[in-house]
């Protein structure tokens, strides 16, 4: 009822206040507006609506099974808008309208006439509407039709209103999971691609002092890697920095709780460095101490406190890291200079048994080669008897002619018995070797020796004995390498005079005793020189390896003669042509170098230094397998760059007869040492 009379009171008052009256023209075309726009879609449905006279229209909207239930709920409805008053309105309104009056509109076809659904229409209209009682009569068996198969249609239309329904909302389920699934491919999407940019961007960050102490890092660096050990160091450093925030705060009993966790973690870790080498109950000691971490994160967490805690820690740490630098380098330096108690007792041993022999029996064989041209030699300079008998033995068991090999070696007065006795007891096959003592050099003094006169001066023993004792392990590290003993010795320095020690020879290949021949050597001979004097292996693959790392260019000596670009190269393994040596006075451009160096400013002590000095723009550089370097300090060198070397050198402090060698380069020296020999195991060296 409401809705009638909403309606009609609605339609009139719009159109009486078009102009005053139902005959003025504004009011007829808001009625003609109302009837386009409100109820034309119900006369054009033709789905049920409306009853025509077309009987055939009539029969299919009835028989129609498809009727939407929208369209029936609206019929329902639809009923009681279409009053008497509203359409008497409408008529009286579109009289006038022409083309567009409700007479004309009811003779068109689209619909020729037209009654409501249960209404019948007044007497008073049949004048305008001269077939309304053949409207009604048609309505009336079109009603009677219908009611006739209602019953049927109405049970078989609701069972397929509720499989449509029930299609339709499988229909919308399937969509509703479609668009989740494609949000929540989108989400893992864009979280990966967040992880990954994080992940890159760690990497990106120089650990070295850091550290990797994000517990959200992503492990992939390593499928093995110790996440467990890393997550518990991660846990303990939060926990350390919650306590001092607990603490700050006042939160005893939570500062106290933390200090219990952290201790448990920490005898849980102990000294495990790998995931296996962890208890089985860590897991328990890791998900307490994350509950605990938790509940300090939701009471105690600051961003600007927390940051700033890490940040003191980070400097703690850092300052801890460079003194324990300090003190590596000063333990590694010192245990570089020390000789292993095996080795001191393998000298003193046979050393005593070398002066207990007759004179005659301390000759060696075939002293006629040592100063044969024809045949190849080598230079050994050391002090060093086991180190020295590798070099040999190396040698000798890959030379293809070992008959045609002669070593001559030099050493110290202290150690002159036991390297003569070694050799006694173990010659070296068809060899020929011949030892030698540097201090029966008459020739190597002070007034010839720009080194020996130097060493002697009070500011070079100020700068040895004095200034080398530190009151700790960390002062005075940053030079203890250059007051390293060997660079007093003038074994050190004898490469500069090899054409005074070797005088009638005109090749020599130059040794140091912290190497092992892996090839025969018997090619470097033949190598052309094209006029220089020393052929070796460049060093130049690193920047670090050239000249300006080892010379002072701020000088302008240095900086006016040399290229600080230049290529460095290595002392190790060396062929000296020396008759070239004597025509360009190669030991004479290296008494200028160091006479000028007496108060080192040109250079820090040592010999590779004065070497690329002396031998500038003179030395031919030899292809790179005949000598690796690095085995005593670098372990990433490839393994089948090692096992392709002719030569390869433990140049740096981890030496392979030291405790701190690296074990994966170690093998490669001790393959050459006969363990089971009566001196080695009396003195108890072993692998």
């Amino acid at each position: 009822m409401a809705n009638k009379r909403g309606i009609a009171i609605y339609g009139k008052s719009r159109i009486s206040a078009g102009g005053g009256g139902y005959g003025s023209r504004y009011g007829q075309i808001v009625a003609v507006l109302i009837f386009c726009s409100v109820l034309s879609p119900f006369f054009f449905a033709g789905r049920g609506l409306f009853v025509t006279t077309d009987q055939n229209k009539i029969s299919t909207s009835s028989r129609n099974q498809d009727l939407d239930w929208r369209e029936r709920l609206a019929l329902q409805h639809v009923k009681s808008l279409l009053t008497r008053e509203v359409m008497d309105v409408i008529k009286a309104n579109t009289n006038d309208l022409g083309p567009l009056s409700l007479d004309s509109f009811q003779k068109t076809n689209l619909s020729a006439s037209w009654k409501f659904v249960g209404e019948e229409i007044p007497s008073e209209n049949s004048a305008t509407l001269p077939e309304s009682n053949d409207i009604a009569a048609a309505s009336k068996r079109a009603n009677s039709r219908s009611k006739v198969d209602s019953s049927s249609e109405e049970d078989h239309s609701h069972n397929f209103d509720t499989a449509a329904k029930a299609a339709r909302r499988q229909l919308r389920e399937k969509r509703r999971e479609k668009r989740a699934a494609d949000m929540v491919k989108q989400d893992d999407k864009v979280t990966l691609k967040l992880e990954n940019a994080a992940i890159e961007h760690s990497k990106s960050v120089d650990s070295s002092v850091l550290g990797k102490y994000s517990i959200w890092r992503k492990e992939n660096e390593n499928e093995n890697a110790d996440s467990t050990v890393r997550l518990m160091h991660d846990q303990m450093i939060l926990a350390r920095v919650y306590i001092s925030l607990a603490t700050m705060k006042n939160k005893l009993d939570l500062a106290r709780e933390l200090q219990n966790r952290l201790k448990d973690s920490q005898h849980a870790l102990g000294e495990a460095t790998a995931d296996s080498d962890l208890q089985h109950s860590t897991g328990e000691k890791i998900k307490a101490m994350g509950q605990v971490l938790s509940k300090a994160g939701e009471q105690l967490y600051d961003c600007k406190l927390v940051t700033g805690k890490l940040r003191a820690m980070l400097q703690s740490a850092d300052e801890q890291v460079r003194s324990l630098k300090k003190q590596s380098t000063f333990l590694s330096q010192l245990a570089a200079k020390t000789i292993p108690n095996g080795i001191h007792c393998l000298s003193l041993r046979l050393t005593i048994d070398y002066y207990l022999l007759s004179p005659e029996k301390r000759i060696f064989p075939r002293s006629e080669n040592l100063e044969n041209p024809e045949l190849y030699h080598y230079a050994l300079f050391s002090d060093n008897v086991l180190a020295a008998s590798t070099v040999v033995n190396s040698t000798i068991m890959n030379a293809k002619q070992p008959e045609k090999h002669v070593f001559h070696l030099v050493t110290d007065k202290l150690n002159f018995g036991a390297m003569n006795m070694w050799f006694l007891l173990n010659p070296p096959g068809k060899a020929t070797i011949h030892v030698e003592n540097v201090d029966e050099f008459k020739w190597l003094n002070s007034s010839y020796c720009p080194v020996l006169r130097q060493l002697e001066s009070s500011a070079m023993k100020e700068y040895y004995f004095k200034a080398a004792h530190p009151t700790t392990l960390s002062a005075g590290s940053s030079n203890l390498k250059y007051r390293n003993p060997k660079y007093l010795s003038m074994l050190n320095h004898l490469r500069f005079y090899l054409p005074q020690v070797y005088p009638k020879l005109d090749k020599v290949l130059f040794l140091d005793d912290d190497i092992v021949v892996q090839k025969d050597l018997t090619g470097l001979w033949s190598v052309d020189l094209h006029g220089k004097v020393n052929g070796a292996v460049e060093t130049c693959g690193e920047s670090f390896h050239r000249f300006d790392k080892y010379l002072n260019f701020s000088n302008p000596h240095i900086a006016r003669n040399f290229d600080p670009n230049a290529c460095g190269w290595a002392y190790g393994m060396n062929i000296f042509y020396l008759k070239e040596w004597k025509k360009k006075d190669i030991t004479g451009i290296y008494h200028k170098w160091q006479n000028m160096n007496e108060d080192r400013v040109l250079w820090k002590l040592g010999t590779l230094p004065p070497g690329l000095m002396t031998f500038y723009g003179l030395t031919h550089p030899l292809e790179k397998s005949w000598h690796v370097l690095g085995l005593g300090y670098n372990p990433s060198i490839d393994r089948l760059e090692i096992e392709n070397a002719a030569v390869i050198h433990y140049n740096g402090n981890m030496k392979p007869w030291l405790e701190l060698a690296m074990a994966k380069y170690r093998s490669y020296w001790t393959k050459y040492i006969k363990y089971d020999h009566p001196y080695i195991r009396d003195c108890k060296l072993s692998k």
